[in-house]
């Protein structure tokens, strides 16, 4: 374990304890009849893309919650106390210590990678269970000190690995005839910093595919200038672009390559391209942006919860929105059907240890298909599918649609088209 994760986890241990928090795992307390989730989201900030939907997500939760829930053999009201983390890691700290200090929440959703390394480690302390998503599960575990043989006390994760997403790059790019050089920079967060691995992440996958990296570095959050990688790439002749980052990023990057007439054959920035929004917003130049691709309406799975497929799931939420269905409408259903079932397993929701235990007990079908962290070789991982897709404009309902066009990961998502490259689009 590094020096920097030793800090950071005797700095939330003290934080913890000195909110009067750090409890005894195993202490039932007094039993009552409100169970308490917290649920941790980005509303506003660079990721505010991500939790866009979720407050009509946690609408269409509390209507089905009405009733509460009868969990061995009491009726229990349930309350979701969602809050914003503005796109920062010591907002995610902050609002992460109100909801276990101060609400005293008996199970923490939360649905931000940064969120959930930070309030991950402030739920094992406590004693609180919590299961996140929307993170590849290695910044999630690694980040943290830990391994899979280890795993964490009361924290858990579902979602894919980086070296899924990274492998479905390179497959992408196979599909284009470019000359393999490729010039890649990172967001530098926990998820940015998987991405940009040398002997983990990215890199490693570009050069066992045969391709060769133009290294752009790694850049700060609030970072408005992107001239340097522009620069570096065009005189290196990088005719694919990839990396981590969000769309404010991408966006800026794309504006200032526009500028000085550079235009690369494959365009692949992970996190970035994942909403419509985005792509949107490039006018254009949003034209055969490649992705990874976590769910679409077209998967063939169905809500634990509500019974909606997940194409009824999309089309609620379009016509609620009046705006495209998005890829965490499927994760953010999915966390509160996984945080709902293991209340109901545990048989006694006020006890955190038998949450725990059945969080950590169960597998299920949920709309993003498969979670299991039962048979996961991964201690407190449960890995779901990654594809690869391509925004394209078809002329049809929206202004561009997501064709799949690699998934040898994923074979729920059908391949929809080859991926083109951007001088034939």
């Amino acid at each position: 374990m590094t020096r920097s994760s030793l800090s950071r986890r005797s700095f939330l241990a003290s934080s913890v304890a000195s909110a009067g928090v750090l409890t005894t795992p195993g202490i039932v307390r007094a039993e009552n009849r409100v169970i308490r989730i917290g649920y941790i989201t980005a509303l506003s900030g660079p990721r505010a893309e991500f939790g866009a939907s979720d407050p009509w997500m946690l609408e269409q939760v509390n209507a089905l919650l009405a009733k509460g829930l009868d969990i061995g053999g009491h009726q229990y009201q349930v309350e979701i106390l969602m809050r914003d983390n503005e796109s920062n890691v010591n907002r995610s700290a902050s609002v992460g210590n109100e909801l276990i200090q101060r609400e005293d929440v008996d199970l923490l959703l939360v649905q931000d990678l940064d969120a959930s390394v930070a309030t991950g480690e402030m739920s094992d302390i406590a004693g609180i269970p919590s299961i996140s998503t929307m993170g590849p599960w290695q910044a999630w575990m690694f980040g943290r000190g830990s391994n899979p043989e280890q795993g964490f006390p009361y924290s858990f994760t579902f979602f894919w690995g980086a070296d899924d997403a990274m492998s479905t790059f390179t497959r992408i790019w196979d599909q284009v005839s470019t000359n393999k050089v490729v010039g890649d920079f990172y967001f530098d967060n926990p998820a940015g910093q998987a991405f940009a691995n040398p002997d983990l992440g990215l890199p490693s996958f570009m050069a066992s595919a045969g391709y060769s990296r133009v290294d752009g570095g790694m850049f700060q959050i609030d970072t408005s200038d992107f001239s340097a990688q522009v620069s570096k790439f065009k005189e290196a002749g990088a005719e694919i672009v990839t990396g981590f980052g969000f769309p404010p990023h991408w966006s800026t990057f794309w504006a200032q390559a526009g500028q000085a007439g550079y235009t690369p054959e494959a365009a692949t920035f992970a996190a970035a391209f994942l909403f419509p929004s985005a792509i949107q917003a490039l006018g254009d130049r949003g034209d055969g942006m490649t992705t990874e691709v976590w769910w679409t309406p077209k998967v063939p799975f169905v809500s634990s919860l509500t019974g909606q497929t997940a194409a009824e799931l999309a089309a609620a939420w379009e016509e609620k929105s009046g705006g495209q269905w998005m890829q965490t409408l499927g994760y953010s259903h999915a966390l509160f059907e996984t945080g709902i079932a293991a209340l109901k397993a545990s048989g006694a929701p006020k006890d955190r240890d038998l949450v725990r235990d059945a969080i950590a007990a169960l597998k299920m079908d949920t709309m993003v298909g498969p979670v299991d962290w039962a048979g996961s070789p991964i201690k407190n991982v449960a890995r779901t599918e990654v594809a690869g897709g391509q925004w394209r404009k078809t002329g049809a309902k929206h202004a561009y649609d997501l064709v799949i066009t690699e998934n040898t990961l994923a074979p729920s998502m059908p391949v929809e088209a080859q991926t083109v490259a951007l001088s034939k689009l």
